[in-house]
């Protein structure tokens, strides 16, 4: 059988609740054990203290200890005039219900105690149920001195629980009286006549309950009895609560599971469903963002490789159809021809090269040669060699540079391109009669290079879409002004290369506006 989650978790979980009741049952059973055996000690203590009383009475009368040396029976008569132990539990049907009433013991008879058996051995004191008095006979009844006595108790074996076993008693100087001569004290007590101690009382504690009595055995039992019953039923409630929490909390797992099956396989439009708000639900939110992110790659996977074969196919149809004009004297070979199919060539190559370049900064395998410089002293020959090129095209070039320095740690073959791309697209897309406008400032240790131009703008709905790959912003434009659709792709991958960003907005001049950030070295 696989261990799956689900069962480790319901296996934990039965394991530590298992151990916890266990725990609980054993400490609680032991609690109530020495809790009960510390109770019947403390009500032996006071049926000792009732005996302590009873003694000194009877050495009051007898003005010795004659009566009681070496005759455990006088100490079994005096036991039987209190209240003993085993009815501190009187059965009461199928329960067992605490009692505690003491009766006044009886008035002391005259005449002197009766006689040692010889038989031996300490007595245990026992319930005697109360005397009923006969009803009264029509005759006369016979003398008092003429009725039996009754018998005395018999004797039971000499138990270490027994009651009477355990009551050691000696005289004012030590001398033994009754009972074992070295017992493990729990109570022990002054036997005083008139302000004169006449002798010592102990008292062995109890340490366990089954010779105490059968009704508190039964009763502690009992107790013991329900407390592993209660466990046991805790226990088998902890199973099939685990069994469920664990089915409940891997429920949103096994959805992950199908999700991210359909994933491995290619289907990016699947998503894990929120069944909770606990950490599995962060991770489902983490899953949906990958598939998100899957989908969208693919999306643009399969819309740059439309666009690349759309922009091949144009150049190689142009070059195609001319050939086949050459080929068929539809057209003479001369120079104008040949012109042609090479400014197809031209484009076609720069496409290529604009796509490997921007492969290589996807890759991280672009070389750039790193070194310091001023962005205001390369910026100037740049800009002073566009100049020409405006003024042809019907624009005025203007630019702002600062005269002290910003230096940088930079490309500068790389940040050249990236001006000169910018360049391209202003002077390519800017009516004539125009502006264009370049400015460097700084701002927050960063160098901002503005390139504003005049009409016409950039709807604001796809400003932020300019700098995908391919993208046209007029896809019916003439492939004169037209170009690849990749120069500020690669506008935007050298910058981030460079640690800074690249963004665009409405120019106030009517048309673009690109702002280039880059970090100026601290």
């Amino acid at each position: 059988m696989r261990l799956t989650i689900a069962r480790k978790i319901a296996l934990a979980v039965t394991a530590i609740v298992f151990l916890c009741v266990g725990t609980m049952a054993w400490v609680a059973s032991s609690n109530l054990k020495r809790g009960f055996v510390a109770y019947l000690n403390e009500l032996q203590v006071q049926d000792f203290d009732q005996l302590r009383e009873l003694l000194e009475d009877r050495y009051r009368t007898e003005g010795s200890w004659d009566w009681l040396r070496g005759k455990p029976r006088a100490l079994g008569e005096l036991l039987n005039r209190i209240t003993p132990i085993s009815q501190v539990f009187e059965p009461d049907g199928d329960t067992h219900r605490p009692r505690r009433e003491r009766r006044p013991p009886p008035p002391r008879r005259a005449g002197p105690p009766p006689a040692d058996d010889g038989q031996g051995g300490a007595y245990a004191y026992q319930a005697r149920p109360p005397r009923r008095e006969p009803p009264p006979p029509e005759a006369d009844p016979p003398p008092a001195e003429a009725e039996p006595r009754p018998a005395a108790p018999p004797p039971r074996s000499n138990d270490p629980m027994d009651f009477a076993s355990r009551i050691s008693i000696t005289d004012a100087q030590g001398g033994k009286l009754i009972g074992p001569p070295d017992i493990k004290v729990g109570a022990e007590r002054a036997i005083k006549v008139d302000g004169v101690v006449v002798g010592h009382m102990r008292l062995m504690p109890l340490r366990e309950t089954g010779g105490a009595d059968a009704s508190a055995t039964i009763f502690l039992r009992e107790q013991l009895r329900s407390i592993l019953l209660l466990s046991a039923v805790l226990v088998g409630l902890a199973i099939l609560a685990a069994i469920w929490l664990a089915r409940h909390l891997l429920r949103p797992v096994a959805a992950l599971r199908d999700v991210t099956a359909r994933l491995a396989l290619g289907e990016f439009s699947a998503r894990a469903p929120l069944l909770s708000r606990d950490e599995v639900a962060e991770l489902a939110l983490h899953v949906n963002a990958m598939a998100e992110a899957l989908e969208e790659s693919e999306r643009r996977r399969r819309k740059v490789l439309a666009d690349v074969s759309h922009e091949l196919r144009t150049p190689l149809t142009v070059i195609r159809g001319e050939i086949e004009a050459l080929l068929d004297g539809i057209r003479q070979a001369d120079g104008n021809a040949l012109q042609s199919l090479h400014a197809e060539v031209l484009r076609l190559n720069k496409l290529v090269d604009d796509l490997h370049q921007l492969t290589m900064a996807d890759a991280g395998d672009l070389q750039y040669h790193w070194h310091e410089l001023n962005l205001a002293e390369l910026l100037r020959p740049t800009l002073e060699r566009y100049q020409p090129r405006a003024q042809k095209c019907g624009l005025d070039l203007s630019w702002s540079l600062p005269s002290v320095p910003m230096m940088m740690t930079g490309d500068a073959g790389r940040l050249q391109q990236v001006v000169t791309n910018l360049l391209e697209n202003s002077l390519r897309y800017t009516d004539a009669g125009g502006h264009v406008v370049v400015a460097l400032t700084s701002a927050a240790g960063y160098a901002e290079i503005t390139v504003e131009d005049s009409a016409p703008g950039v709807p604001s709905d796809v400003v932020g879409s300019i700098f995908e790959r391919l993208y046209r912003v007029d896809a019916a434009r003439t492939r004169e002004r037209g170009g690849s659709g990749l120069g500020l792709a690669i506008c935007k991958a050298l910058v981030e290369a460079h640690g800074g960003a690249v963004g665009a907005t409405a120019s106030v001049l009517g048309g673009l506006k690109v702002l280039v950030r880059l970090p100026l070295k601290k």
